[in-house]
């Protein structure tokens, strides 16, 4: 029986570095964890999926903790995007061939404007679960279990929507198979190629500053691109004009899908999580004496963390030596989310702490989590676009002061003209949520505020790089 608890505060406890395996967190207090009616059913499935291929291989992980190693030098900048939660009824070729677009044309704003690699990880391929503030949501003087995301139940306010169903567990598995597959070909079939900039500018964003913006750095890359040949440089035998390194995330909340999809490299010997390249534990479920902590730190993967305003140093330093005791280059990402407000105060002596300490970390911005509000007028959870800007520019303030390069982002956005953010170019009101708000669980950036903000992003690492 799978021990749970109920939105504990994260424990001061020593962690302990006993013999690891994928299966030792079951002998810890594991947060957020749904309550499954059926402990055989679920070891069934769990059982089935430990027997299916892996979603990803070791040597990928093993890259993107090169890339990441470079973006803790300040020679590279991570760039962390996708959906709050994925729906399993929103899996479509052109859903999944969209979002793929607008990180890729972030990306290029960002390697163009500012002249940095940029290090490409979707929330992606993986997405289907999520921690809840409570573990009820109560309508109508009825209380039912909350919704946990796809891979746990479903979102209708109804008993039977809402009861945890482990066959879930192994949808998600081929949900994220077929993602896979599907990015797979766009990376490397000719989608990402650089000669086909223009093309990812889809009509609704085009029409924006933004894009109008955009178009002018296509129209650059192009002019390079014709430079290039006809200097003789023939730009069709480099793949990496015509490919792109494309990486997948998600948060490790369900512990025995994550333990079911460990798997040992065979070169190596190391145990991976096969379920994405990169992992990470969340803020309501990085407990030093918790169970998430302990599957994490076993596993070889890149690493994220995310760490919220009440975080102290000796929390970071104590998730640095759990996660990454080895101080490997690449191994390990801290992921602020501060909170606009909140951020200038609580995040210098973190960043402090790890910078005279030897641990090698990189600190990336998630300014979406901590700028969340409820709409008076609609009811519906929103954020504003200005507030997600003003919590990046004090990370990067903060950063330039200690002396520290800032490591990347980490953001929720869709490819879609969704209306679920607040302001950006096009000046989204209040009024304008409910016009087509979508998503399955938190509000994100539409194509167009996913653009503005990679172009106030390009404006700060431009001037950080200026300034270096």
């Amino acid at each position: 029986m799978l021990r749970t608890q109920t939105q504990p505060e994260p424990s001061m406890t020593e962690p302990s570095m006993s013999a690891w395996s994928p299966g030792s967190w079951r002998d810890f207090p594991a947060a957020q964890q749904p309550d499954w009616p059926d402990e055989a059913e679920l070891e069934r499935v769990l059982k089935v999926i430990s027997g299916l291929p892996p979603l990803v291989f070791a040597g990928e992980a093993r890259s993107l903790t090169s890339q990441l190693a470079l973006a803790a030098e300040g020679k590279a900048f991570l760039l962390q995007a996708g959906d709050c939660a994925e729906s399993f009824d929103a899996l479509s070729a052109n859903n999944i061939r969209d979002k793929l677009r607008v990180i890729l044309q972030m990306a290029v704003v960002l390697t163009y404007s500012a002249g940095v690699p940029i290090v490409k990880v979707g929330r992606i391929a993986g997405q289907f679960a999520k921690p809840r503030s409570s573990p009820t949501e109560s309508k109508g003087g009825s209380s039912l279990p909350s919704f946990r995301g796809h891979m746990v139940n479903d979102a209708p306010f109804t008993a039977t929507a809402r009861v945890a169903d482990a066959a879930r567990l192994l949808t998600a598995y081929h949900q994220s198979s077929a993602t896979l597959n599907l990015l797979r070909s766009f990376a490397t079939g000719g989608f990402a190629d650089l000669n086909q900039v223009h093309s990812w500018n889809r009509s609704f964003v085009a029409s924006s500053p933004s894009g109008r913006r955009y178009e002018e750095v296509a129209s650059g890359i192009g002019s390079a691109l014709r430079f290039m040949s006809a200097c003789g440089i023939n730009s069709a035998d480099d793949p990496r004009l015509h490919t792109v390194d494309f990486y997948t995330s998600h948060e490790a909340l369900i512990l025995g899908y994550e333990e079911a999809m460990t798997r040992v490299d065979s070169l190596t010997g190391d145990q991976y999580g096969c379920s994405a390249h990169m992992l990470w534990v969340g803020e309501r479920t990085r407990q030093l004496d918790g169970a998430h902590l302990e599957f994490l730190r076993g596993v070889k993967n890149p690493l994220g963390c995310k760490i919220g305003p009440g975080a102290t140093p000796e929390d970071v330093l104590t998730i640095c030596e759990k996660l990454n005791p080895e101080r490997i280059p690449g191994r390990l990402t801290l992921i602020s989310r501060m909170g606009a407000e909140k951020i200038a105060d609580a995040l210098p002596p973190l960043l402090r702490a790890t910078r005279n300490s030897d641990h090698v970390v990189s600190w990336v911005c998630d300014p979406m989590h901590g700028n969340t509000f409820t709409s008076a007028s609609s009811g519906r959870k929103t954020r504003h676009f200005e507030d997600i800007c003003a919590e990046i520019d004090t990370f990067f303030r903060v950063h330039h002061h200690e002396g520290a390069p800032p490591g990347g982002i980490h953001v929720e956005l869709t490819g879609d003209s969704v209306t679920e953010c607040l302001g950006g170019s096009e000046d989204l009101g209040h009024e304008d949520l409910p016009m087509r708000y979508e998503t399955a669980c938190d509000p994100r950036l539409n194509g167009r505020q996913s653009l503005d903000l990679a172009f106030r992003v390009a404006e700060l690492l431009r001037k950080e790089h200026c300034l270096a």
